[in-house]
């Protein structure tokens, strides 16, 4: 753990976030984007490598596999759960050196100049949501993590 990372800080619980935790294993916590009080884009999660380290380039190959397949498990929730119609997913590092990827969701009738995993905030119909329609969705789609067989396969 790094005393100074917002990531590290936020797995060991000193930092609250928005939402409820969405799964967690050995490596990797999921959760709900946190905007500071700001309303919420509904279904924009994070993965984050519970680890601290920087990028994708420094994991091991368990962490890959964990990595992966929550990335897989996450985007099929939102498609089915959420009904979203294309799932976005970017890593950057630029602002929190700590491996963390951004999964967006992107709903139907979402118009085509706000594609993009950050586009889709620019939109004045975009599904935002408290904290409270962020923890209903984090329950959902946890619920759907742990209820659907194709998530014992991958």
């Amino acid at each position: 753990m790094n005393k100074s990372c917002f990531i590290c800080n936020k797995h060991v619980g000193n930092i609250k976030t928005s939402g409820v935790m969405i799964y967690e294993d050995d490596y990797v916590y999921v959760g709900h984007i946190d905007r500071k009080g700001k309303l919420n884009y509904l279904g924009h999660i994070m993965i984050d490598l519970k680890r601290h380290t920087p990028s994708l380039a420094d994991m091991t190959v368990e962490e890959a596999k964990a990595f992966g397949v929550i990335m897989t498990r996450v985007s099929k929730a939102l498609k089915e759960s959420e009904n979203a119609e294309h799932i976005y997913s970017l890593v950057s590092g630029n602002s929190v050196p700590h491996l963390h990827m951004h999964i967006v969701a992107r709903y139907p009738n979402t118009p085509k100049e706000h594609w993009g995993p950050m586009e889709v905030y620019d939109w004045q119909d975009a599904p935002m949501g408290d904290n409270d329609q962020v923890v209903k969705l984090c329950n959902r789609i946890k619920l759907h993590i742990e209820n659907n067989s194709y998530n014992k396969q991958a």
